[in-house]
């Protein structure tokens, strides 16, 4: 079994060891290769994502990603920040379904924003496509405007795009979810104001008549924003696009307590993956050891179920993680009353005893 450890910048190379340690104590095969990817590599090779990382990203059946990015950076032409590693690899890889999974712990119920009644027992599936909509819509770019309200001043513009075929796949892998859990797709978009989204709508619709044992809802996007606080339960399966997906999902992290709580995986149609936290790099905590690794080791239980066919090695880390919680172990972002603050390796560690 062979995994590509990506850590990247901030907070990515403490998450990523925790979850490597985690990985090690199950004793499997694994062989494991670590690259640059991100600030890291534009600073040793001059891109955020070079040839030989693309290359042992590519040959390896899973990868363990971190996080990229930092402040530092932001001054860099867009092609080369370090956000362009992940897009970049999400192209080359054809990693076109993300799961985002919102759980809510019994043991942090008390953690969340929310009264405890509106989100114990939470447990919804966030479904973002990954490889269309307005991130890689074409054509982009800046121009001088030749119409609207302010001709003859600079201008930028994006596109929103989908094809057929990436709607169809993408709400295939969405009702093929829901059929595994309580049968219920909905599928968020904006089609009283965006024919991308009426398309998309369209198309969902006609998929799910190849799922008659699935409901399908349909929900504009600001209104799914409202009721994932107003009745986060009612929702099951979420199926939406590139950029309502990526806002979405952060909101339905919070509803966990903490986005360090947070795991994700995205697929291509062979079952590869890539495995990564949803929070991003926290150059502001990082090198303090304060980071909250669960939602790395739980990315890595995603890997080990998706990717490489270990279901097992899978229940044993997400039952060793509640195990930790019921403990009482939290690291600063999930600590109160009642519980003991651990750094970032003291979580892992905690995490790996729990194991045995």
């Amino acid at each position: 079994m062979k995994i590509a450890v990506l850590p990247g910048d901030g907070i990515g190379t403490e998450i990523v060891n925790e979850a490597v340690k985690v990985l090690r104590a199950l004793g499997l095969p694994f062989e494991m290769e670590q690259a640059l990817v991100g600030g890291a590599a534009y600073d040793a090779h001059g891109h955020p994502l070079p040839e030989s990382t693309l290359k042992l990203a590519m040959a390896a059946d899973a990868v363990l990603f971190g996080a990229v990015g930092d402040w530092k950076y932001d001054k860099l032409d867009r092609p080369l920040r370090p956000e362009q590693a992940i897009l970049g690899l999400r192209k080359h890889m054809g990693l076109f379904a993300n799961f985002r999974p919102a759980i809510c712990y019994e043991q942090l119920v008390g953690a969340s924003s929310l009264k405890p009644e509106l989100i114990a027992g939470l447990d919804i599936l966030i479904i973002r496509e990954l490889t269309g909509d307005i991130y890689f819509g074409q054509p982009r770019g800046r121009r001088t405007a030749v119409d609207g309200h302010f001709p003859g001043t600079e201008e930028a513009f994006d596109t929103m795009r989908y094809s057929k075929p990436e709607i169809e796949r993408i709400a295939h892998v969405a009702f093929q979810a829901a059929r595994k859990r309580h049968k219920k797709v909905t599928s968020v978009d904006k089609a009283n104001v965006l024919e991308t989204f009426q398309f998309w709508k369209d198309v969902v619709t006609e998929v799910h008549a190849q799922y008659p044992d699935v409901e399908l809802q349909h929900m504009y996007v600001d209104n799914a924003a409202m009721q994932l606080v107003k009745a986060p339960k009612a929702f099951d399966v979420i199926v939406t696009g590139n950029m309502f997906g990526d806002i979405l999902s952060d909101e339905a992290s919070m509803l966990t307590g903490s986005i360090g709580m947070l795991p994700s995986a995205s697929l291509n149609s062979k079952g590869q993956g890539l495995y990564e936290p949803s929070h991003g790099s926290a150059p502001d905590i990082a090198g303090k050891g304060v980071a909250n690794p669960l939602a790395t080791i739980l990315s890595a239980a995603m890997m080990l179920r998706f990717s490489l066919n270990q279901p097992e090695a899978a229940d044993r880390i997400e039952a060793a993680v509640q195990k930790v919680l019921a403990q009482g172990l939290r690291t600063p972002d999930i600590h109160g009353e009642g519980t003991t603050q651990v750094g970032t390796a003291q979580m892992g560690d905690a995490v790996v005893a729990a194991l045995m």
